[in-house]
């Protein structure tokens, strides 16, 4: 195991959209470990490191709200893109031609505490050492900077990533002492070696607290 770090991330809005769902967005109901991942790759990221999340606590209560907007049905692809740059012609989407309204469920005002380790990948070189990145990784989040905008599911729901120094005392959960609550299925990851297959895991959270370390031996594909 690498070093570990342990991170507050709060925002107004989330969205972790559940893959079942096809016509409309629907949140899960907490946050998802490979969107966990994904806020720490925002801060730091390297091909030698791969992050792993081990713990998320529930900070705020759950709490759904929806909103509807006209979006369009595709998008054009990259490839006749390019093609019509080659050629010297334009290319547009006419909005009004594939416009369609669809509703979004999401989450309000969502925090959450992380914590992760990484471990060494194998295109780590001699310079990759784990004090190296840890130390990166910790200024990086004490400066507030990033590779690119964290977000909460959906880029348009930035979130606000910070380093929870050791010592400090964490902020306590709205679900402290509420026991056992069962959350389902929900996604794990994505297996980027295995043509993206999704892996899931039964997610339980125990009095705010879901031991992502403990769901990581029980994936399902």
């Amino acid at each position: 195991m690498g070093y570990g770090i342990k991170v507050l991330a709060r925002g107004p809005r989330a969205c972790f959209t559940r893959p079942e769902m096809k016509a409309e967005r629907v949140s899960y109901d907490v946050l998802t470990p490979s969107a966990a991942r994904g806020l720490i790759e925002a801060v730091h990221w390297k091909p030698a490191i791969r992050w792993h999340i081990d713990r998320i606590e529930v900070l705020n209560e759950i709490r759904f709200d929806t909103f509807r907007r006209n979006e369009l049905g595709g998008k054009l692809s990259y490839r006749n893109a390019k093609a019509a740059m080659e050629r010297g012609e334009e290319v547009c989407e006419a909005a009004n031609e594939d416009r369609q309204q669809r509703a979004t469920m999401y989450l309000r005002d969502v925090a959450y505490v992380i914590d992760a380790h990484f471990t060494l990948t194998e295109q780590a070189g001699e310079d990759d050492t784990v004090e190296k990145h840890y130390n990166i990784a910790l200024r990086r989040l004490r400066k507030g900077q990033c590779f690119n905008q964290p977000y909460f599911g959906c880029r348009e729901f930035p979130a606000e990533v910070s380093l929870l120094e050791e010592g400090c005392e964490s902020p306590t959960s709205f679900y402290a002492g509420t026991g056992e609550r069962d959350l389902g299925f929900m996604l794990y990851d994505i297996d980027f070696d295995h043509d993206m297959e999704p892996l899931f895991f039964r997610a339980a959270m125990r009095d705010g607290v879901i031991d992502v370390a403990a769901a990581r031996e029980a994936v399902v594909r």
